[in-house]
């Protein structure tokens, strides 16, 4: 799913998000993706029994990210995708209610998210009307990223 969306995005003249080269041959691509897998209990979203979405959650974001701590427990979404030959079926705004439902049942009210800030501010704006709130803008190199928040109840 990650090479499709890297080709998808390529193919909308999208080469900043995640660059040309596919996920899988990205280095250290595959270890990430193992170590979110292994680490964290991943969520993958079917349809008749293809898989046609994933997310992975965590308890805060990446040590790397340059970001505020939050000031409360959190969950986090580490990985969202979605195959985007099934764009437009809402399979990544049902994950994210999926990821606020696991949020709740851990106890838990703060959910954040980060993503690529760069383009029209599209991903931007998809977690916004998914119950979403900017809080942060922040740069890893010259990638452009935005912080979001959600409160659950």
């Amino acid at each position: 799913m990650l090479d499709r969306a890297v080709a998808w995005m390529n193919a909308r003249g999208n080469t900043e998000q995640w660059g040309t080269v596919p996920y899988s041959r990205r280095p250290g691509g595959v270890e990430r993706v193992r170590r979110y897998t292994t680490e964290n209990t991943p969520f993958i979203a079917e349809l008749h029994g293809t898989p046609v979405g994933a997310l992975v959650m965590d308890t805060g974001p990446s040590p790397q990210l340059p970001v505020t701590p939050a000031a409360e427990p959190e969950r986090y979404v580490r990985l969202l995708v979605s195959d985007r030959r099934y764009a437009g079926h809402g399979i990544g705004a049902a994950l994210l209610e999926h990821a606020a439902a696991e949020t709740r049942r851990a106890g838990v009210r703060l959910l954040r998210v980060d993503c690529w800030a760069g383009g029209g501010g599209e991903l931007v704006a998809f977690y916004e009307r998914c119950g979403f709130t900017p809080t942060e803008r922040f740069h890893v190199g010259d990638w452009p990223g935005q912080l979001l928040a959600r409160h659950v109840r």
